[in-house]
Formats: structure tokens, C-alpha cells, sequence
């Protein structure tokens, strides 16, 4: 089945970045100031992320958890017969901070569509340009790209394999901060964004059907993660753009090693992030420019 029909296929969605959510972000990352707590105006960029989360019913959702896909015009996402389905990459370009009560429009566009043939079996990605605007000022552009896999094999090894006796070295990282997401972490960061792939919070479904080794850390939960890095060393709402691509899972309750370097691209000042396990395997890729 050729799935070309969807290329150009969009959806619309509103929200309103209230102090409910603004407070829930902020405690969720332990970033609110205590006593009394006072909440920055705008909020923190990576905000965007919880903005115009999937809103379909819970009766259509897929055994995973994600709104589930079929050949009707109401369906955003094509319905390719692969299961598994990962967050790959982000491209992000921030145009103007969101503030605390801002009017929230996102409009999302299936921008590409490709199959191709992986070393474990067919793959096929689905790149969707987002773009979020507050108060009708463009705010941020991102394009997201979003591959779908077979299902992973019953006796297939649990990833990414146990981890082994080596220790990250940050050396040649300029920033460096560690810590351990908790079930706890990836529960209210799937609430913030209503996100229900089971993979992030029901352990025994992401062990016995898509063979991960426990509960899988969000991409962009790391992706928000690199932002503060860069936001602590930087400033907030500093950054120009932003990328980031998966290379390997993060499991819930094992050390995280976020990094941060900079580097120069010809006359531009850049940077290079990246988030390593605790025995150096790398998991996140990622780049940005002030």
C-alpha cells in the first residue's frame, strides 16, 4: 500500500499555557522557586512540548497506548503495518518565548514520507512539521521525525543490552551534570504531555512485547533535560535552534550523564550536546546555536 496520499495531510490543535501547567512543568523538572514560589514569565524553551498534546479518546487508543491509525481521513499519521513506533529526531528552530497565559495554536503538517529496509526489517519514517504559535506570534518551528519498526521478536534480547564495566568519562565536555530519571520522572513527564505509549510507564509490556530492558525514557523528556543544561550555562530562552536525534534507549532508575561543548561552525558560535549512560554507551545526539 502506498501511503503518499498522506504527504500534506494536516491537523490543527489549541491550548493555553496556564499556571497550572506552567507549575507543573517547573516542579515536574524542579525548577520552581520555593518560599514563596515564583514562576518565570516566559517559561523555560522546551515549554512546548507539553503545548497541544494528542487529545483522542481513550477508546481509540492502539494496544501501545498511541491514538491508534487507519486509512480514514481522520487519521493523522498513516496506518503502516509496523507496531512499534519511536520518537527518532527533532529539528527545532525558537522564533519568540512563550509566556504564562498565552493563547496556544499548533498547526501540523505531514512533511515526508519514506520506507526503507533496516538491518532488523522494514522501517518507515513520517517527518511532521510543527508550528506553534502564541498569542498568533510564531513561537517555535519544529520538525519531528517519527519511525515505526516491526514487532519485536518474543525471544528477542531485551535493549540495549546490560550495562558493562566501563565508566563515562566527561573529559572534553566543557558542562556536565548527572542524574537518575525515576519512574517517578517519566510519570509526571507523560502527564505533562499526554503521552500514553506503554513503554514509559508499564514495565512489563515494555519488557515482554517491545523487548526493552525496562521503562524507556522519553526522547524529548532527555531533549528537555539538554535544554536546562544549556539554559543553566547559558541563559534562559537563548538558544536559536536546537536538534536532537535518539541513538540508543535510556532506562528508568540508571544513571544519565548530560554534556554540553562549545564549538565554532565558521563565524557562528555552536554546541554540542550529547546524554551518555553511566558505562559510556552515548543515547542522545544533539546540537544548538545561540
Amino acid at each position: 500500500m502506498s501511503f503518499g496520499a498522506w504527504i500534506g495531510r494536516e491537523s490543527r490543535a489549541s491550548d493555553r499555557l496556564d499556571e497550572g501547567l506552567a507549575a507543573r512543568w517547573l516542579a515536574t523538572f524542579d525548577l520552581a522557586r520555593p518560599n514563596p514560589p515564583v514562576m518565570p514569565s516566559p517559561l523555560p524553551q522546551g515549554i512546548h512540548f507539553a503545548l497541544c498534546t494528542p487529545d483522542a479518546p481513550s477508546a481509540a487508543l492502539g494496544e501501545d497506548g498511541h491514538p491508534a491509525r487507519d486509512n480514514g481521513p481522520d487519521s493523522f499519521l498513516p496506518p503502516f503495518p509496523m507496531p512499534r513506533r519511536m520518537w527518532a529526531s527533532s529539528k527545532i528552530a525558537f522564533h519568540a518565548p512563550i509566556a504564562i497565559g498565552a493563547v496556544i495554536e499548533r498547526r501540523s503538517r505531514i512533511a515526508a514520507i519514506s520506507e526503507k529496509q533496516g538491518s532488523s526489517g522494514p522501517l518507515a519514517f513520517v517527518d511532521v512539521s510543527h508550528e506553534t504559535l502564541a498569542n498568533g506570534t510564531l513561537a517555535v518551528v519544529e520538525t519531528q521525525s517519527i519511525v515505526y519498526r516491526d514487532a519485536a521478536r518474543p525471544d528477542a534480547p531485551l535493549s540495549p543490552p546490560p550495562q558493562g564495566d566501563a565508566r563515562f568519562d566527561p573529559a572534553g565536555w566543557d558542562a556536565h551534570r548527572s542524574l537518575t530519571p525515576d519512574a517517578h520522572l517519566l510519570f509526571r513527564y507523560s502527564a505533562l504531555t499526554f503521552n500514553t505509549h506503554r513503554i514509559h510507564y508499564d514495565a512489563p509490556y515494555a519488557q515482554s512485547v517491545e523487548r526493552y530492558r525496562g521503562l524507556v525514557v522519553h526522547g524529548p523528556l532527555i531533549a528537555s533535560l539538554l535544554l536546562q543544561l544549556a539554559a543553566a550555562e547559558l541563559g534562559e530562552n537563548c538558544l536559536r535552534s536546537f536538534q536532537f536525534r535518539g541513538l540508543s534507549p535510556a532506562i528508568a532508575g540508571e544513571m544519565l550523564h548530560l554534556v554540553m561543548r562549545h564549538r565554532m561552525d565558521g563565524a557562528e558560535a555552536g554546541y554540542d550536546l550529547a546524554a551518555f549512560a553511566d558505562d559510556g554507551r552515548q543515547v542522545t545526539a544533539a546540537s544548538a546555536t545561540l
